[in-house]
């Protein structure tokens, strides 16, 4: 019984032992377990406080940024008052300058108004007194009846009649005359001369000098005229408009270079002095066409408003003498030395012919091209008939005193695709030509027969004018220009 007690105890003490030693290990795991827990604690505390500095040192930059945010639109809100103040007083300077021109611009018309309508009383004061020696030594008293020519003192058209009347004196020594109506041996052209890059952008206008000079301006849509002599090929001037208005006509004439745009102006230029001379304003549209009278004392402009003007160069202070107005823009003009007649063409088609000493339209002619008339010209040697340009890709020759046309010359690879493209005569008057607008071949007709005699091809693009002068002393006598700003001096 003992041994079986005792055999009892000691398996009791061994069930205790082992659940003793499984406490003690389980007592050892969770012991292990907190000091893990606690090292992650400890971590997890110093990566909050590192977090806390963080947050700390962006709160402070945050606190700095809008502090000087604050301070930026304190400056904005100065600098705006600054602007306003500035912008008011602009606005007050900017009025009272305006008012300043305007008094200027007043008073300088005033003042030339006034010293034009006093050259002119001189001038008829002088024709009077001259008039009344006259008569006194005829003995005839002042009875004659020169009250009757004193009538129109300052008259538009006396004006100009006088101007071109005296240039065949007054000018006779100091520049070559416009050789208007002159017989002269016509050269055809064969083969190109000289190429010349005349221009950047577009070309817009070539003429030849018409004192029969080596000259040959041209105008580009880059608002500048450009001369250059066709003995060599080498550019002589260069006349800037300003601004960026493309230029769209020109014409020259011993000293007297013009050019006539887009900002409504006409500028004359001196060659010799390289100066603007007068910048003729009046008016309200782009100004399409420019000519020269014979003698480059007189200018008349066409113009987008319907109307062609007539302007005396001739003195320090110009003068607008005489204004034709019309239905139609005016694509187009030309001069008659013969008759002072002007005759222009128009973007309705039709052409239209005026007397400038009487102010009077003696001749309208509708539909003459279908699209519009791009060129005008007077044949040399002749006071009635007129070669014409025009959108239907056909030149005409009328007589104004049929008032019909009598001749038409065309091509099936000749086209006109711009409202200023010209055409001409020859010298002699024999031969007509012009530039094709899509291909730029030179075209040639012969006059009587009609045909095609010549087709010639140096351009890379459309052709938008041609001149045919009068040879200068070197003989060159055709030019061409390209809508890329290519000159070409045909020989």
């Amino acid at each position: 019984q003992v041994a079986k007690l005792q055999e009892e105890k000691l398996q009791n003490d061994v069930k205790y032992t082992a659940e003793a030693a499984e406490k003690t290990n389980e007592l050892s795991a969770l012991k292990e377990e907190k000091a893990t827990q606690d090292a992650t604690i400890s971590n997890l505390q110093m990566e909050n406080t590192r977090c806390n500095e963080i947050i700390t040192h962006l709160q402070t930059e945050l606190d700095n940024a809008k502090s000087l945010t604050r301070l930026a639109e304190k400056q904005i809100d100065g600098l705006k008052d600054a602007i306003r103040s500035l912008q008011e007083e602009n606005e007050e300077v900017t009025k009272l300058n305006k008012r300043l021109l305007d008094e200027r611009v007043s008073d300088k018309e005033k003042m030339a108004e006034q010293f034009n309508n006093m050259n002119d009383t001189i001038e008829t004061l002088q024709k009077e007194a001259s008039m009344l020696r006259s008569y006194a030594k005829m003995g005839k008293g002042s009875s004659g009846g020169w009250f009757g020519l004193s009538g129109r003192r300052g008259g538009d058209k006396s004006v100009l009649a006088a101007a071109n009347a005296d240039s065949s004196t007054d000018d006779a020594d100091v520049t070559p005359k416009r050789q208007w109506g002159a017989t002269v041996t016509a050269v055809m052209p064969s083969q190109p001369l000289y190429t010349i890059k005349a221009h950047r952008d577009d070309a817009s206008c070539v003429r030849y000098d018409g004192t029969n000079l080596n000259r040959v301006a041209t105008a580009s849509s880059d608002a500048t005229v450009r001369v250059f002599d066709t003995s060599n090929g080498q550019m002589e001037s260069t006349f800037s408009a300003g601004g960026s208005q493309p230029l769209i006509g020109v014409d020259i004439g011993g000293d007297v270079v013009c050019g006539c745009g887009a900002d409504k102006t006409c500028r004359v230029w001196n060659q010799q002095t390289k100066r603007m001379i007068h910048q003729l304003a009046g008016h309200s549209q782009k100004i399409t066409c420019v000519r020269l009278f014979p003698g480059e004392r007189s200018v008349i402009t066409g113009s987008a408003d319907r109307s062609i003007r007539v302007w005396d160069i001739s003195r320090h202070i110009y003068t607008q003498t005489t204004t034709f107005r019309h239905s139609s823009t005016t694509n187009c003009a030309g001069v008659s030395g013969q008759t002072q007649s002007i005759v222009s063409g128009h973007l309705d088609g039709g052409l239209r012919c005026w007397d400038v000493r009487s102010g009077d339209r003696v001749l309208d002619m509708p539909l003459i091209h279908e699209g519009g008339v791009t060129s005008v010209q007077w044949k040399p040697g002749n006071d009635h008939e007129i070669l014409t340009n025009g959108r239907d890709s056909a030149l005409k020759i009328v007589d104004a005193r049929k008032k019909a046309v009598i001749k038409t010359f065309h091509d099936p690879g000749f086209r006109t695709l711009t409202n200023h493209a010209s055409s001409s005569f020859s010298p002699d008057g024999a031969h007509v030509a012009a530039g094709s607008g899509d291909n730029g071949d030179l075209f040639v007709w012969n006059v009587n027969s009609g045909k095609l005699e010549k087709r010639l091809s140096a351009h890379k693009s459309g052709a938008v004018g041609l001149s045919w002068g009068m040879g200068g002393t070197n003989g060159q006598q055709v030019a061409t220009i390209d809508k890329s700003g290519v000159l070409v001096l045909w020989g």
